[in-house]
Protein backbone atom coordinates (compact mmCIF):
# COMPACT_ATOMS: atom_id res chain seq x y z
CA UNK A 1 0.00 0.00 0.00
CA UNK A 2 1.53 3.10 -1.22
CA UNK A 3 1.59 6.33 1.21
CA UNK A 4 1.59 9.97 -0.14
CA UNK A 5 3.43 12.51 1.35
CA UNK A 6 2.93 16.37 1.16
CA UNK A 7 6.09 17.95 -0.09
CA UNK A 8 7.54 19.85 2.49
CA UNK A 9 6.73 23.68 2.90
CA UNK A 10 9.23 26.07 2.26
CA UNK A 11 9.76 29.36 4.30
CA UNK A 12 9.49 32.54 2.61
CA UNK A 13 12.56 34.01 1.18
CA UNK A 14 13.37 37.87 0.21
CA UNK A 15 13.67 36.64 -3.30
CA UNK A 16 10.70 35.65 -4.11
CA UNK A 17 9.67 39.58 -3.74
CA UNK A 18 11.21 39.92 -6.92
CA UNK A 19 10.99 36.40 -8.73
CA UNK A 20 7.54 35.07 -7.44
CA UNK A 21 4.71 35.74 -9.78
CA UNK A 22 2.63 36.06 -6.37
CA UNK A 23 4.46 38.94 -4.87
CA UNK A 24 6.07 41.30 -7.85
CA UNK A 25 3.30 43.32 -8.95
CA UNK A 26 2.86 44.10 -5.29
CA UNK A 27 7.08 44.47 -4.70
CA UNK A 28 6.53 46.73 -7.92
CA UNK A 29 3.85 48.87 -6.35
CA UNK A 30 5.41 49.44 -3.01
CA UNK A 31 8.42 50.60 -4.79
CA UNK A 32 6.38 52.40 -7.19
CA UNK A 33 5.10 54.88 -4.17
CA UNK A 34 8.07 54.95 -2.25
CA UNK A 35 9.97 56.92 -5.25
CA UNK A 36 6.70 58.90 -5.90
CA UNK A 37 6.31 59.72 -1.75
CA UNK A 38 10.08 60.71 -2.12
CA UNK A 39 10.11 63.07 -5.58
CA UNK A 40 7.38 65.08 -3.93
CA UNK A 41 8.58 64.97 -0.50
CA UNK A 42 11.68 66.37 -2.36
CA UNK A 43 9.23 69.00 -4.39
CA UNK A 44 7.64 70.39 -1.25
CA UNK A 45 11.34 70.24 0.59
CA UNK A 46 13.03 72.26 -2.81
CA UNK A 47 9.73 75.05 -2.71
CA UNK A 48 9.97 75.82 1.27
CA UNK A 49 13.68 76.11 0.40
CA UNK A 50 13.22 78.90 -1.84
CA UNK A 51 10.37 80.97 -0.39
CA UNK A 52 12.86 80.82 2.54
CA UNK A 53 15.48 82.23 0.69
CA UNK A 54 13.03 84.76 -0.67
CA UNK A 55 12.11 85.81 2.69
CA UNK A 56 8.34 84.35 1.97
CA UNK A 57 6.52 81.63 4.27
CA UNK A 58 3.49 78.70 3.15
CA UNK A 59 0.73 79.70 5.24
CA UNK A 60 -2.84 81.19 4.49
CA UNK A 61 -3.18 83.71 7.50
CA UNK A 62 -3.13 85.81 4.31
CA UNK A 63 -7.16 85.58 3.94
CA UNK A 64 -8.22 86.61 7.11
CA UNK A 65 -6.62 90.41 6.15
CA UNK A 66 -8.70 93.07 4.97
CA UNK A 67 -9.06 92.57 0.67
CA UNK A 68 -9.11 96.18 0.03
CA UNK A 69 -10.30 96.58 -3.47
CA UNK A 70 -13.82 96.80 -4.73
CA UNK A 71 -15.65 93.56 -7.09
CA UNK A 72 -17.88 94.46 -9.54
CA UNK A 73 -20.65 92.22 -8.90
CA UNK A 74 -21.08 90.05 -5.87
CA UNK A 75 -24.15 87.74 -4.86
CA UNK A 76 -23.67 88.66 -0.92
CA UNK A 77 -22.43 91.47 0.79
CA UNK A 78 -18.96 92.94 -0.18
CA UNK A 79 -17.38 96.20 1.25
CA UNK A 80 -13.81 96.44 -0.18
CA UNK A 81 -12.66 98.13 3.05
CA UNK A 82 -13.74 95.94 6.01
CA UNK A 83 -14.00 92.38 3.99
CA UNK A 84 -11.09 89.80 4.08
CA UNK A 85 -9.67 88.06 1.11
CA UNK A 86 -11.86 84.44 2.33
CA UNK A 87 -14.92 86.76 1.79
CA UNK A 88 -14.00 88.22 -1.77
CA UNK A 89 -12.70 84.41 -2.51
CA UNK A 90 -16.11 83.59 -1.73
CA UNK A 91 -17.93 85.91 -3.81
CA UNK A 92 -15.44 85.19 -7.03
CA UNK A 93 -16.59 81.38 -6.03
CA UNK A 94 -20.03 82.23 -5.89
CA UNK A 95 -20.01 83.87 -9.30
CA UNK A 96 -17.97 81.50 -11.22
CA UNK A 97 -20.69 78.88 -9.88
CA UNK A 98 -23.47 81.11 -10.91
CA UNK A 99 -22.08 81.33 -14.83
CA UNK A 100 -21.09 77.64 -14.73
CA UNK A 101 -24.87 76.68 -13.43
CA UNK A 102 -26.41 79.51 -16.23
CA UNK A 103 -24.10 77.96 -18.71
CA UNK A 104 -25.24 74.10 -18.19
CA UNK A 105 -28.59 74.60 -18.47
CA UNK A 106 -28.87 77.07 -21.64
CA UNK A 107 -25.60 74.47 -23.23
CA UNK A 108 -28.55 71.56 -22.74
CA UNK A 109 -31.15 73.18 -24.05
CA UNK A 110 -29.47 74.51 -27.17
CA UNK A 111 -27.66 71.73 -27.55
CA UNK A 112 -30.21 68.59 -27.45
CA UNK A 113 -31.94 71.69 -29.76
CA UNK A 114 -29.33 71.65 -32.51
CA UNK A 115 -28.81 68.16 -31.91
CA UNK A 116 -32.18 66.80 -33.15
CA UNK A 117 -32.35 69.68 -35.99
CA UNK A 118 -28.97 68.41 -37.33
CA UNK A 119 -30.56 65.17 -38.23
CA UNK A 120 -33.87 67.37 -39.56
CA UNK A 121 -34.78 66.03 -42.77
CA UNK A 122 -34.93 70.26 -44.12
CA UNK A 123 -32.25 70.73 -46.05
CA UNK A 124 -31.57 74.62 -44.82
CA UNK A 125 -32.63 73.57 -41.17
CA UNK A 126 -30.23 70.93 -41.17
CA UNK A 127 -27.33 72.80 -43.07
CA UNK A 128 -27.87 75.79 -41.25
CA UNK A 129 -27.53 73.82 -38.09
CA UNK A 130 -24.09 72.40 -39.77
CA UNK A 131 -22.61 75.58 -39.57
CA UNK A 132 -23.61 76.87 -36.27
CA UNK A 133 -21.77 73.72 -34.72
CA UNK A 134 -18.97 73.84 -37.15
CA UNK A 135 -18.62 77.10 -36.80
CA UNK A 136 -18.51 77.33 -32.96
CA UNK A 137 -16.50 74.14 -32.35
CA UNK A 138 -13.41 75.42 -34.75
CA UNK A 139 -12.95 79.29 -33.08
CA UNK A 140 -11.48 79.20 -29.88
CA UNK A 141 -13.55 80.06 -27.02
CA UNK A 142 -11.53 82.99 -26.05
CA UNK A 143 -12.35 84.88 -29.75
CA UNK A 144 -16.12 84.01 -28.88
CA UNK A 145 -16.39 85.68 -25.65
CA UNK A 146 -14.41 89.18 -26.94
CA UNK A 147 -16.90 88.50 -29.82
CA UNK A 148 -19.94 88.64 -28.22
CA UNK A 149 -18.81 91.35 -25.33
CA UNK A 150 -17.95 93.55 -28.25
CA UNK A 151 -21.26 93.28 -29.69
CA UNK A 152 -22.96 94.09 -26.45
CA UNK A 153 -20.86 97.00 -25.45
CA UNK A 154 -20.91 98.37 -29.11
CA UNK A 155 -24.22 97.85 -30.63
CA UNK A 156 -26.01 98.44 -26.80
CA UNK A 157 -27.42 101.96 -25.81
CA UNK A 158 -24.93 103.92 -23.42
CA UNK A 159 -27.16 104.82 -20.07
CA UNK A 160 -26.86 108.51 -20.95
CA UNK A 161 -29.22 107.71 -24.58
CA UNK A 162 -31.75 107.02 -21.39
CA UNK A 163 -31.26 110.29 -21.15
CA UNK A 164 -31.54 112.26 -23.72
CA UNK A 165 -34.53 110.26 -25.55
CA UNK A 166 -32.49 108.51 -27.87
CA UNK A 167 -33.18 105.16 -26.23
CA UNK A 168 -35.86 103.95 -23.63
CA UNK A 169 -36.97 101.17 -21.64
CA UNK A 170 -39.03 98.36 -22.33
CA UNK A 171 -41.77 96.16 -20.65
CA UNK A 172 -43.45 99.00 -19.44
CA UNK A 173 -40.21 101.16 -18.37
CA UNK A 174 -39.17 98.47 -15.69
CA UNK A 175 -36.36 96.95 -17.80
CA UNK A 176 -33.45 99.16 -19.25
CA UNK A 177 -30.65 96.92 -21.56
CA UNK A 178 -27.88 99.02 -21.83
CA UNK A 179 -24.04 98.73 -22.98
CA UNK A 180 -22.74 98.38 -19.33
CA UNK A 181 -25.73 95.98 -18.13
CA UNK A 182 -29.44 94.99 -17.88
CA UNK A 183 -31.26 96.58 -15.07
CA UNK A 184 -34.14 94.47 -14.30
CA UNK A 185 -36.62 95.20 -10.78
CA UNK A 186 -35.65 92.85 -7.78
CA UNK A 187 -37.85 91.46 -5.42
CA UNK A 188 -38.05 92.68 -2.13
CA UNK A 189 -39.33 90.33 0.45
CA UNK A 190 -42.04 91.22 3.10
CA UNK A 191 -43.33 89.85 6.14
CA UNK A 192 -44.94 86.53 5.09
CA UNK A 193 -42.45 85.98 2.09
CA UNK A 194 -41.56 82.75 3.77
CA UNK A 195 -44.90 81.51 3.76
CA UNK A 196 -45.32 82.39 -0.10
CA UNK A 197 -41.74 80.37 -0.51
CA UNK A 198 -42.90 77.64 1.22
CA UNK A 199 -45.87 77.13 -1.14
CA UNK A 200 -44.09 77.68 -3.87
CA UNK A 201 -41.15 75.18 -3.19
CA UNK A 202 -44.37 72.95 -2.25
CA UNK A 203 -45.59 73.34 -5.69
CA UNK A 204 -42.40 71.86 -6.99
CA UNK A 205 -42.54 69.01 -4.97
CA UNK A 206 -46.06 68.51 -6.01
CA UNK A 207 -44.65 68.24 -9.60
CA UNK A 208 -42.24 66.29 -9.69
CA UNK A 209 -44.84 63.52 -7.77
CA UNK A 210 -47.29 64.07 -10.42
CA UNK A 211 -44.35 63.61 -12.82
CA UNK A 212 -43.29 60.58 -11.26
CA UNK A 213 -47.13 59.09 -11.22
CA UNK A 214 -47.36 59.98 -14.49
CA UNK A 215 -44.66 58.18 -15.83
CA UNK A 216 -45.51 54.84 -13.61
CA UNK A 217 -49.10 54.94 -15.00
CA UNK A 218 -47.73 55.16 -18.28
CA UNK A 219 -45.61 52.22 -17.87
CA UNK A 220 -48.30 49.89 -16.46
CA UNK A 221 -50.86 51.02 -18.87
CA UNK A 222 -49.51 53.28 -21.84
CA UNK A 223 -52.05 56.24 -20.21
CA UNK A 224 -50.10 59.22 -21.46
CA UNK A 225 -51.68 62.21 -18.57
CA UNK A 226 -51.48 65.74 -19.40
CA UNK A 227 -48.11 66.43 -17.75
CA UNK A 228 -47.42 69.58 -19.23
CA UNK A 229 -50.75 71.59 -18.27
CA UNK A 230 -50.96 70.01 -14.74
CA UNK A 231 -47.28 70.79 -13.79
CA UNK A 232 -47.80 74.81 -15.05
CA UNK A 233 -51.38 74.80 -13.00
CA UNK A 234 -49.54 73.61 -9.78
CA UNK A 235 -46.73 76.05 -10.57
CA UNK A 236 -48.59 78.78 -11.27
CA UNK A 237 -52.00 78.63 -9.47
CA UNK A 238 -51.03 78.13 -5.73
CA UNK A 239 -48.38 80.55 -5.49
CA UNK A 240 -50.90 83.49 -7.34
CA UNK A 241 -53.32 82.31 -5.00
CA UNK A 242 -51.46 82.99 -1.51
CA UNK A 243 -49.48 86.16 -3.16
CA UNK A 244 -53.25 87.34 -2.70
CA UNK A 245 -54.23 86.01 0.57
CA UNK A 246 -51.39 87.03 1.86
CA UNK A 247 -51.66 90.46 1.02
CA UNK A 248 -48.91 90.73 -1.97
CA UNK A 249 -45.83 89.99 0.43
CA UNK A 250 -43.21 90.49 -2.31
CA UNK A 251 -43.01 93.79 -4.25
CA UNK A 252 -40.47 95.12 -6.44
CA UNK A 253 -37.82 97.51 -6.72
CA UNK A 254 -37.64 99.05 -9.86
CA UNK A 255 -34.58 100.52 -11.22
CA UNK A 256 -34.41 104.44 -11.96
CA UNK A 257 -32.15 106.67 -13.75
CA UNK A 258 -30.06 108.37 -11.97
CA UNK A 259 -27.18 111.41 -12.78
CA UNK A 260 -24.52 108.60 -14.67
CA UNK A 261 -26.00 105.40 -14.20
CA UNK A 262 -29.35 103.40 -13.56
CA UNK A 263 -29.57 102.42 -9.57
CA UNK A 264 -31.87 100.07 -7.74
CA UNK A 265 -33.46 96.94 -9.08
CA UNK A 266 -30.73 93.84 -9.88
CA UNK A 267 -28.87 93.63 -13.23
CA UNK A 268 -27.10 91.22 -15.43
CA UNK A 269 -23.71 92.79 -15.74
CA UNK A 270 -22.66 92.92 -19.56
CA UNK A 271 -19.16 90.84 -19.01
CA UNK A 272 -21.91 88.02 -16.90
CA UNK A 273 -24.28 87.76 -19.90
CA UNK A 274 -21.48 87.73 -22.78
CA UNK A 275 -19.43 85.16 -20.53
CA UNK A 276 -22.88 83.11 -20.24
CA UNK A 277 -23.66 83.16 -23.97
CA UNK A 278 -20.37 82.70 -25.41
CA UNK A 279 -19.43 79.64 -23.13
CA UNK A 280 -23.21 78.14 -23.47
CA UNK A 281 -23.22 78.29 -27.62
CA UNK A 282 -19.94 76.88 -27.93
CA UNK A 283 -20.36 74.02 -25.42
CA UNK A 284 -23.86 73.83 -27.00
CA UNK A 285 -21.93 72.60 -30.33
CA UNK A 286 -20.33 69.84 -28.70
CA UNK A 287 -23.43 68.48 -27.14
CA UNK A 288 -25.09 69.16 -30.36
CA UNK A 289 -22.54 66.66 -31.56
CA UNK A 290 -22.91 64.29 -28.72
CA UNK A 291 -27.16 64.11 -29.24
CA UNK A 292 -26.88 64.00 -32.80
CA UNK A 293 -24.51 60.50 -32.06
CA UNK A 294 -26.88 59.43 -29.17
CA UNK A 295 -29.80 59.39 -31.37
CA UNK A 296 -27.82 57.58 -34.54
CA UNK A 297 -26.49 54.70 -31.94
CA UNK A 298 -30.50 54.15 -31.48
CA UNK A 299 -31.74 51.55 -34.28
CA UNK A 300 -33.85 52.46 -36.74
CA UNK A 301 -36.25 50.09 -36.25
CA UNK A 302 -37.35 51.81 -32.98
CA UNK A 303 -38.56 54.86 -34.50
CA UNK A 304 -40.31 52.62 -37.52
CA UNK A 305 -41.92 50.80 -34.73
CA UNK A 306 -43.26 53.64 -32.81
CA UNK A 307 -44.85 54.98 -36.34
CA UNK A 308 -46.60 51.85 -36.58
CA UNK A 309 -48.04 52.48 -33.48
CA UNK A 310 -49.18 55.40 -34.12
CA UNK A 311 -46.78 57.64 -32.51
CA UNK A 312 -46.30 61.41 -33.85
CA UNK A 313 -42.82 62.31 -34.67
CA UNK A 314 -42.39 64.42 -31.77
CA UNK A 315 -43.96 61.77 -29.80
CA UNK A 316 -41.11 59.33 -30.85
CA UNK A 317 -38.49 61.09 -30.44
CA UNK A 318 -39.23 62.21 -26.59
CA UNK A 319 -40.62 58.64 -25.38
CA UNK A 320 -39.13 56.36 -28.02
CA UNK A 321 -35.48 57.78 -29.07
CA UNK A 322 -34.40 60.11 -26.98
CA UNK A 323 -34.41 57.74 -23.99
CA UNK A 324 -32.53 55.12 -25.30
CA UNK A 325 -29.88 57.88 -26.56
CA UNK A 326 -29.41 59.24 -23.28
CA UNK A 327 -26.75 56.12 -22.28
CA UNK A 328 -24.63 57.33 -25.57
CA UNK A 329 -24.64 60.77 -24.97
CA UNK A 330 -24.30 61.40 -20.91
CA UNK A 331 -20.84 60.21 -20.67
CA UNK A 332 -19.37 62.51 -23.11
CA UNK A 333 -22.08 65.86 -21.54
CA UNK A 334 -20.02 65.01 -18.32
CA UNK A 335 -16.93 66.04 -20.10
CA UNK A 336 -18.93 69.13 -21.74
CA UNK A 337 -20.54 70.29 -18.24
CA UNK A 338 -16.28 69.90 -16.88
CA UNK A 339 -14.98 71.65 -20.10
CA UNK A 340 -17.57 74.45 -19.60
CA UNK A 341 -16.88 75.02 -15.54
CA UNK A 342 -13.13 75.07 -16.00
CA UNK A 343 -13.53 77.71 -19.38
CA UNK A 344 -15.37 80.40 -16.90
CA UNK A 345 -11.77 80.73 -15.68
CA UNK A 346 -11.70 82.97 -18.82
CA UNK A 347 -13.97 85.73 -17.54
CA UNK A 348 -10.83 86.99 -16.64
CA UNK A 349 -11.31 88.81 -20.75
CA UNK A 350 -13.84 90.60 -19.91
CA UNK A 351 -13.74 91.71 -16.56
CA UNK A 352 -15.82 89.06 -14.99
CA UNK A 353 -15.37 88.92 -10.89
CA UNK A 354 -14.60 84.82 -11.39
CA UNK A 355 -12.71 83.13 -8.72
CA UNK A 356 -9.67 83.65 -10.69
CA UNK A 357 -10.30 87.26 -10.99
CA UNK A 358 -10.44 87.49 -7.39
CA UNK A 359 -8.26 84.62 -5.69
CA UNK A 360 -6.08 84.09 -8.40
CA UNK A 361 -5.67 87.57 -9.67
CA UNK A 362 -5.68 90.65 -6.88
CA UNK A 363 -5.48 88.30 -3.97
CA UNK A 364 -2.61 87.27 -5.09
CA UNK A 365 -1.25 90.64 -6.54
CA UNK A 366 -1.70 92.11 -3.38
CA UNK A 367 -0.20 89.63 -1.02
CA UNK A 368 2.34 88.05 -2.84
CA UNK A 369 1.04 84.46 -1.56
CA UNK A 370 0.77 83.07 -5.54
CA UNK A 371 1.68 79.25 -4.42
CA UNK A 372 -1.16 79.53 -1.55
CA UNK A 373 -3.77 81.38 -4.28
CA UNK A 374 -3.02 78.89 -7.08
CA UNK A 375 -3.41 75.78 -4.84
CA UNK A 376 -6.12 76.80 -3.16
CA UNK A 377 -8.11 77.89 -6.36
CA UNK A 378 -6.94 74.77 -7.38
CA UNK A 379 -8.60 72.60 -4.91
CA UNK A 380 -11.86 74.70 -5.50
CA UNK A 381 -11.83 73.13 -9.29
CA UNK A 382 -11.00 69.80 -8.12
CA UNK A 383 -14.11 69.62 -5.87
CA UNK A 384 -16.40 71.40 -8.11
CA UNK A 385 -15.25 69.03 -11.16
CA UNK A 386 -15.46 66.10 -8.60
CA UNK A 387 -19.19 67.27 -7.44
CA UNK A 388 -19.96 67.68 -11.00
CA UNK A 389 -18.70 64.33 -12.24
CA UNK A 390 -20.22 62.06 -9.33
CA UNK A 391 -23.78 63.53 -9.66
CA UNK A 392 -23.62 62.72 -13.49
CA UNK A 393 -22.53 59.33 -12.89
CA UNK A 394 -25.41 58.32 -10.55
CA UNK A 395 -27.38 60.12 -13.34
CA UNK A 396 -25.80 58.32 -15.79
CA UNK A 397 -25.87 54.87 -13.57
CA UNK A 398 -29.94 55.20 -13.52
CA UNK A 399 -30.14 55.92 -17.11
CA UNK A 400 -28.49 52.27 -17.92
CA UNK A 401 -29.75 49.02 -19.06
CA UNK A 402 -30.81 46.98 -16.13
CA UNK A 403 -29.45 43.31 -17.80
CA UNK A 404 -32.20 40.60 -16.42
Amino acid sequence: MAITTDPPVQGFRLSQLIYDTRYRSMTIQVVAMILLMLFFAGLVSNTMTNLASKGKTFDFGFMGRPAGYEISQSLIAYDAVTSTHARAALVGILNTLLVAFLGCILATILGVLFGVLRLSRNWLISRLTAVYVEGFRNVPLLLWIIAIYAIITESLPAPAAFRTGEASMILNDSVAVTNRAIYMPAPVWGANSTILIAVFLLSLAGIWAFRRYAAARQEATGQILPVLWVSLALFFVPSILFFFILGRPVSLDYPALTRFNFEGGMQLRGSLLALWLALSLYTAAFIAENVRAGILAVSKGQSEAAFALGLRPNRTMKLVILPQALRVIIPPLISQYLNLTKNSSLAIAVGYADVRATLGGTTINLTGKELEGMLLMGLFYLLLSLLISGAMNIYNARKQLVSR
